[in-house]
């Protein structure tokens, strides 16, 4: 058994908590929190399961004393980048595997700013360590599913991956009021949506795909529309939206090959279903990610996920830990490494049909 260590209790480490405790090659043996009221508490408290005999703890050093074989760092990485990457380099640096959707920029580690590789690199090379980072949108969602889907057809014009969701589901008030600017002025600068930003999030996915399909971006291309609400709405989780600020947004990254866009990622975001009706909608709920695959034959995935109590963005970030969790023991195996997601195979669940939790 791999002893795996949980780093966060938040939407992903309430995840994390599960699937390693339904992964047959792991055993949780710690769990890592910052609020000193969760300290003590066991983890399948957090986790929204039954208990599962492991206490919460922030004591950081004696976590990595112990030398753990993994770590799931579920800590947020969106508005304390540098100290969750000094949390990461320090965990490879002791000889852990870690997994974590926490830092963007090194999901195309390859084409990483040295700044952010070289820690890691040393890390890796001083501890022993691995380090595997991705998620779902930037991650599953525009990688290894859109290659996949490609693989189904004998032409191929665009690959257009789509993120659409209602964002009030999101149990992260400031990122989605602040950093994407729902229910802020138009005038306002979502700090996400600045020129350059989206293709620093998502542009190492675009390159991705494209050395999946052995093609070179020459350019990246961004596009940006934003809509504001007709009328005040009141959401379940984050409050009051008001008429007349932002409630939707709908951004491309595209990735030019030969002069024209040929990969695409496209988010289209609301606070609520009623702004911009016109703009594509899920089939069904609040949320999905889509693979388009324009060409003979054209192809259309829809995937849509949920989880506790039939959240479709708690349902994305279980896949997320999906993805991550069950690269855990592939990690473990192959040499000390940083890893991105055409290095690890995404593998079926083997070992845990039938093995459900409460």
């Amino acid at each position: 058994m791999i002893s795996t260590v949980v780093w966060g209790t938040g939407n992903v480490g309430r995840a994390a908590i599960r699937a390693v405790d339904a992964h047959p090659a792991l055993k949780l043996t710690a769990v890592l929190v910052h609020d000193p009221a969760k300290v003590g508490k066991d983890a399948g408290e957090l986790a929204g399961t039954g208990p599962l005999g492991v206490a919460a703890t922030d004591d950081i050093d004696a976590v990595l004393a112990a030398n753990p074989r993994a770590i799931v760092y579920a800590a947020s990485g969106d508005v304390r980048f540098d100290a969750a990457l000094a949390d990461i380099v320090r965990a490879v640096g002791a000889g852990a595997v870690v997994v974590t959707p926490a830092l963007y920029p090194l999901y195309d580690q390859r084409n990483a700013p040295p700044e952010l590789r070289d820690p890691v690199l040393a890390a890796v090379k001083e501890g022993g360590g691995s380090l595997f980072v991705s998620g779902v949108d930037p991650g599953w969602g525009n990688d290894v599913l859109p290659l996949l889907i490609s693989g189904l057809g004998t032409d191929v014009d665009v690959v257009r991956c789509q993120e659409i969701f209602d964002y009030s589901t999101y149990e992260q008030p400031d990122s989605v009021r602040y950093l994407v600017g729902m229910g802020q002025p138009m005038d306002y600068d979502p700090p996400m949506l600045m020129t350059g930003v989206p293709s620093m999030v998502w542009g190492g996915q675009v390159r991705l795909i494209a050395r999946g399909l052995g093609v070179e971006v020459t350019e990246l291309r961004e596009t940006l529309d934003r809509r504001p609400l007709e009328e005040t709405v009141t959401t379940r989780t984050m409050g009051e939206f008001e008429r007349g600020t932002q409630g939707a947004v709908r951004f491309e990254v595209q990735g030019i090959v030969d002069g024209e866009p040929r990969i695409v990622i496209e988010h289209v975001t609301r606070i609520h279903p009623s702004c911009a009706p016109d703009w594509p909608a899920p089939p069904s709920g609040d949320g999905a990610h889509r693979v388009i695959i324009e060409g003979r034959p054209r192809i259309e995935v829809t995937v849509e996920a949920t989880d506790e109590g039939e959240n479709r963005s708690a349902g994305g970030n279980a896949t997320a830990v999906g993805r991550l969790v069950g690269a855990i023991d592939w990690l473990a195996a192959a040499e000390p490494g940083l890893y991105d997601a055409l290095d690890v195979p995404l593998r079926p669940a083997a070992g845990k049909l039938g093995r459900s939790r409460p």
